[in-house]
């Protein structure tokens, strides 16, 4: 397991934007596993209009570059509702429109009513959320794109942290690897683990630069 990834510009930039808006964060934090982790990103965190808009741009660059085909946009409630809208618009800036629909965690009865809103689920869908734990919420989002009539492609999140989703010898994928292995879905990713690594191993700040062995030994022990 190589502890450097080749040079990624995008990647690069994207960590240390995160380190500076906050959102990227060093310690000692729980993971949703139960882990004890050396970082935290906390999408939750890009909570102002500029935060937002410069995520949007970073999501749109990661998708173009890609080559990946898709119509449309899905953000799965909650988080994924605003991150949609974002990439929507940071995919306007760079020249391409294009619709998104998002869900509601419960029924509405009146008005439009339904649990999806915004424009029609068609075509190819890509799913825009924060990170795949295990996987199982894409699961559901591909289930309630197929139910409309449409074909989930992808899914785009922000950082991979190439970890295995489960504590068992006989599983060791990671909930990424769950999603494309099982789901049959490309998953893109604005950065990975791998990326900040390299961060903090170039990074001219030594207070960053302290937490690299941490964050190496966290890798080597639960890494994919």
């Amino acid at each position: 397991m190589s502890n450097l990834s080749p040079s990624d510009p995008l990647a690069q930039d994207f960590v240390e934007f995160s380190v500076k808006a906050g959102v990227l964060r060093f310690g000692d934090f729980k993971t949703k596993a139960g882990r004890q982790s050396p970082y935290f990103f906390n999408t939750g965190l890009f909570d102002d209009g500029e935060k937002l808009m410069r995520l949007g741009e970073f999501y749109a660059r990661r998708l173009l570059a890609s080559g990946l085909e898709f119509d449309m946009l899905f953000g799965p409630a909650y988080k994924g509702i605003t991150l949609a809208a974002a990439v929507a618009i940071g995919l306007a800036r760079e020249g391409r429109s294009v619709p998104y629909a998002y869900n509601r965690k419960e029924a509405k009865d009146h008005g439009e009513g339904g649990t999806l809103v915004g424009a029609p689920v068609k075509g190819r869908v890509l799913i825009i959320d924060d990170v795949i734990t295990d996987g199982a919420s894409k699961r559901e989002a591909a289930d309630l794109i197929r139910a409309a009539g449409a074909t989930p492609v992808g899914v785009a999140i922000t950082m991979d942290r190439q970890e295995r989703a489960k504590d068992d010898p006989a599983d060791r994928r990671s909930g990424v690897q769950y999603v494309e292995q099982v789901l049959g879905l490309k998953v893109l990713s604005i950065a990975t683990l791998a990326d900040l690594m390299q961060f903090l191993a170039t990074t001219g700040d030594p207070v960053l630069r302290a937490n690299t062995e941490r964050v190496a030994a966290y890798r080597q022990r639960y890494g994919v």
